[in-house]
């Protein structure tokens, strides 16, 4: 069980309904922060967001919102200052990914990739930061990925759209430093056992190079120095730190949840 160390926390998770956002939401009520879950998803953001409030006792909001959307990011925003009154973490989690050779991809699902991944992050971010601005606290974390450090084969607007996200953590990092605000990324690895990879990418792959979904596992994991996917939990672990005081000296950071896959 959790230690509640995250106890009068305020907090903000988008993409926070379903895959490793909801595992993260999951995590600070756990840690008795209370949470708003934000998700394109207005329906199961409303549907997280109660059974986080019954099972852990805090307080918690359920807003639908598109991070593509500032009007729509502005508002949600409004109503977790009208309902809380402060926001200390935001986590900004909602991500797409579109993959592709690039002779044959599609201009509009590139701009879509970016759009969402990075400028959906900057339109977060602005509205966090005139938050913790006023209140001179806070940490805003992106959940990036190993991509944002190292090229992905045929991944190539997902990656440029990370790669970005890191410049924007560094530079928001430097800007509201002098505030009290820290700004850091986590970059996890395969997330081998969630959704994406169950429900889709191991029988995509299996298909497109002749194998079985056993030997596409096998293949990932031997990518691995320390031999196994990465968990919920081992990126939620690297978000409670980020969170807490005692990382109170790290920013700009983008730090590297992968299993020893990226050494820089």
């Amino acid at each position: 069980m959790a230690m509640r160390r995250l106890a009068g926390k305020i907090s903000l998770v988008t993409g926070g309904a379903q895959g490793l956002g909801a595992a993260l939401s999951e995590r600070l009520a756990a840690e008795g922060a209370d949470v708003a879950v934000l998700d394109l998803n207005a329906e199961g953001a409303r549907a997280k967001a109660d059974r986080l409030a019954s099972e852990h006792g805090v307080r918690a909001l359920g807003l639908g919102c598109d991070v593509t959307d500032e009007e729509q990011v502005a508002a949600a925003f409004a109503r977790v200052e009208q309902e809380f009154g402060r926001l200390d973490l935001c986590i900004s989690n909602a991500g797409i990914l579109i993959s592709g050779d690039i002779s044959e991809f599609d201009v509009a699902k590139w701009r879509k990739v970016v759009d969402v991944n990075l400028t959906g992050y900057m339109i977060v971010a602005k509205y966090a930061a005139r938050m913790m601005l006023a209140q001179g606290s806070g940490v805003i974390i992106q959940i990036n990925s190993k991509s944002g450090k190292k090229g992905s084969l045929k991944n190539s607007a997902y990656a440029a759209s990370k790669f970005g996200g890191i410049g924007l953590t560094q530079s928001l990092a430097l800007e509201l430093a002098p505030a009290g605000i820290r700004v850091n990324a986590i970059c996890p690895g395969n997330l081998l056992d969630s959704p994406l990879w169950v429900d889709s990418l191991y029988e995509q792959y299996a298909k497109r190079w002749n194998m079985t979904v056993e030997e596409v596992r096998r293949k990932y994991v031997d990518q691995v120095p320390l031999g196994r996917g990465c968990t919920y939990d081992d990126v939620a672990n690297a978000m409670v730190f980020l969170c807490l005081d005692e990382s109170s000296y790290i920013t700009g950071q983008a730090l590297n949840v992968d299993g020893g896959q990226t050494m820089h």
